[in-house]
């Protein structure tokens, strides 16, 4: 299954000889890091301090966006950045999970599992510039758990287990996340269990868990150079993928933004923050744009 790519980057045309273009992108990196400490260089994204992931599934746009069973996701649209134009990238959801965790499907087109995965990913990239990734599963029993599914968890909705260039240690239940926020790694992914991510349990029910769970979390983002993303793994099966993403954080431009993406820019967005070098597809996928 090839995977659609919205935003992809133009090549350069051929007016501009090789030498033009190298004087072009050195007066751009001069101008877009002038006086932006918090910013990645180059990339204009602001380089949180943390940021913390989290993915809900099987449920479109609008039965959570203005929706009243999804109030606390709908403040954080009012606070942050709602984008009205995200859509998943495929169905069923493992391949959606692989791809906005390493840029790539990597070969798997269903729920099946386990996987053994050694290409480069979000992870290992951040862990290979010395900054910290860490990935949270509610009901997972114990650190390093391999297993395909433990009461409400299942490992299809946990991508990071799946590599073998991180650290069982990255692979942490739900009950380890910090309650000091300072102390959360540079980047988590957060995984609600089937019972309170929209996919068993109700949107209510859902909606209800990220408030209580993560609601401290939001507000304190939002005066610590920090930023929470709420999304979804793909939409119900029954319409074009449509489905909600929501960004909270201190640099986050308020508003309904329309720019069309998917998994592929968000990670996109995540590794030009950090200076890192984009995975497989999101080379050619715009990031998401939603700053200051």
């Amino acid at each position: 299954m090839k995977p659609r790519v919205w935003g992809a980057r133009p090549g350069p045309g051929g007016l501009l000889t090789r030498g033009l273009l190298a004087w072009a992108a050195v007066v751009v990196t001069l101008l877009t890091t002038a006086g932006c400490d918090e910013s990645s260089a180059g990339s204009g994204i602001p380089r949180p301090d943390h940021v913390v992931v989290v993915i809900e599934e099987d449920q479109p746009y609008d039965a959570v966006i203005g929706s009243p069973d999804a109030p606390y996701v709908n403040q954080l649209a009012r606070r942050g950045a709602s984008l009205t134009e995200f859509y998943a990238l495929t169905h069923p959801s493992q391949p959606n999970y692989l791809a906005l965790f390493s840029g790539s499907f990597l070969g798997v087109d269903d729920d099946s599992c386990p996987h053994t995965l050694t290409s480069r990913n979000l992870g290992s990239q951040l862990l290979q510039a010395d900054r910290t990734f860490v990935g949270y599963a509610q009901s997972m029993p114990r650190v390093g758990f391999t297993g395909c599914s433990s009461g409400a968890y299942v490992r299809r909705h946990n991508p990071w287990v799946n590599f073998t260039n991180l650290p069982a240690s990255a692979n942490r239940p739900w009950t380890d996340f910090p309650r000091d926020f300072k102390d959360l790694p540079t980047v988590s992914f957060v995984v609600p269990d089937l019972e309170h991510d929209m996919h068993d349990g109700s949107v209510r029910r859902g909606d209800t868990w990220l408030r209580n769970s993560l609601g401290d979390y939001a507000d304190w983002a939002m005066t610590h150079n920090s930023l929470l993303v709420v999304t979804w793994d793909e939409d119900d099966g029954r319409g074009p993928n449509h489905i909600p993403t929501v960004l909270v954080g201190e640099h986050v431009r308020q508003g309904d933004d329309d720019q069309p993406n998917n998994q592929f820019g968000l990670l996109r967005m995540l590794l030009d923050a950090y200076g890192l070098t984009p995975l497989h597809h999101s080379a050619d996928a715009e990031p998401v744009d939603v700053w200051e």
